[in-house]
């Protein structure tokens, strides 16, 4: 399957939201709430202090327009029709436009898929130029972007924007959500085994704060305010290595769990998209751990004794997944594996984009050549892909 990577370009959202400024626009809109007397320990307990965004709190929280011109002027002639007298038709007309309004999914994902364009090329430039590779050089694009959804799609988008070459295949992939940095490198490892000389750019762009959903009062919604961010990331895969390489992708591995594509899962409403999640998703999640350990196992079984990756790049989609799997792991494996993992949680879940982060911050901090790497993540469905390889 050998399949080589050049390092991540990783792009943050430039606006930071403090844990704090959260808390207190929370308390302020659901002062009645039945957890509002824990909302500080709840915050607490997610360990993030601040997350980046693509957009700022303000616009996420800002009411809509109103009722459209055309829903006001029907109001207005209703009204006439009824008799009342002019003063009092422009009085209510006036009352009517003066009610808050929740913001309408257009005026929720216009600017943020806008905003996921525009990170997405920024990334995709960045990772060229880590790459020693222009436009023009890419054989095939692959794209994730979950909360924003528009035909045509990011991979359009970036063809037109970087631009690419017309031939270019591309393949976009808007519902991989967590998967999308493991599953979108075993396709594209698939890809440059079918012709070495292919050189395939995976970019993903995730929004993730679309979710924010001022009016949810649930406590499934605070966690799901407390816990994204927004990221850009991109990186080259190629069939032959090059000087730029730094990991090579050696095997790839994905499981999907019956009867749980409930537990986690985007609605889109009359105001946005909702995440909404299900308590017993982290114990579901750990299920797909189970098996990759497994996987590894077999795939090791002949050295059982003395195999183990020396860096783990995991997503699972929360801190409980990431003891579970340190409670779990092989024994004699060492500690500390999952030390990028946590260090990327810090600054919020990036859900598609995730393991590339993790995998950058390892990069940063520097790898021996010869180091085994595994990474894994686990998105809504329940699905899971985990590669195993070797740092160059």
């Amino acid at each position: 399957m050998a399949a080589y990577l050049c390092p991540p370009a990783v792009i943050h959202g430039e606006h930071a939201v403090e844990t704090s400024q959260i808390v207190a626009e929370v308390r302020g809109r659901h002062p009645e709430a039945a957890w509002a007397p824990r909302i500080d320990g709840i915050a607490a307990s997610t360990g993030i202090e601040t997350r980046g965004w693509m957009l700022p709190l303000e616009t996420a929280v800002a009411p809509g327009k109103g009722l459209p011109a055309g829903d006001l002027e029907a109001a207005r002639e209703a009204l006439v029709r009824d008799g009342f007298a002019g003063e009092d038709v422009d009085r209510a007309i006036a009352a009517l436009e003066a009610v808050p309004a929740p913001q309408t999914v257009q005026e929720r994902t216009a600017p943020a898929w806008e905003a996921v364009q525009s990170y997405g090329e920024r990334a995709a430039r960045g990772a060229l130029q880590i790459a020693g590779l222009d436009a023009s050089d890419v054989d095939c694009v692959i794209t994730s972007n979950s909360t924003t959804p528009a035909l045509p799609g990011l991979d359009v988008a970036l063809a037109n924007r970087l631009p690419l070459r017309d031939d270019v295949l591309m393949l976009p992939a808007t519902q991989w959500a967590c998967i999308a940095g493991t599953r979108s490198l075993a396709l594209a490892a698939d890809l440059v085994a079918a012709d070495p000389d292919r050189v395939v750019l995976v970019v993903i762009s995730e929004a993730l704060s679309t979710t924010y959903q001022p009016g949810d009062d649930t406590l499934e919604s605070l966690i799901v305010r407390l816990l994204f961010a927004d990221t850009a990331v991109a990186t080259v895969v190629t069939g032959r290595p090059r000087p730029e390489s730094m990991l090579r992708l050696d095997a790839s591995w994905n499981h999907t769990l019956p009867g749980t594509q409930d537990l986690h899962r985007l609605e889109t409403r009359a105001d946005g998209t909702h995440f909404v999640m299900d308590r017993r998703g982290p114990r579901a999640v750990q299920q797909t751990v189970t098996a990759m350990w497994e996987w590894l196992r077999v795939r090791y079984q002949e050295d059982p004794g003395s195999w183990h990756p020396d860096v783990l790049l995991a997503h699972p989609g929360g801190t409980k997944v990431l003891e579970y799997m340190e409670q779990t792991m092989p024994e004699g494996w060492p500690a500390g594996l999952l030390d990028y993992s946590r260090a990327s949680y810090t600054t919020g879940n990036r859900g598609g984009a995730a393991v590339f982060d993790i995998m950058r911050r390892a990069y940063d901090a520097g790898q021996k050549p010869g180091s085994r790497a595994v990474l894994y993540a686990a998105a809504p469905g329940l699905t899971a892909t985990a590669l195993e390889g070797e740092w160059l």
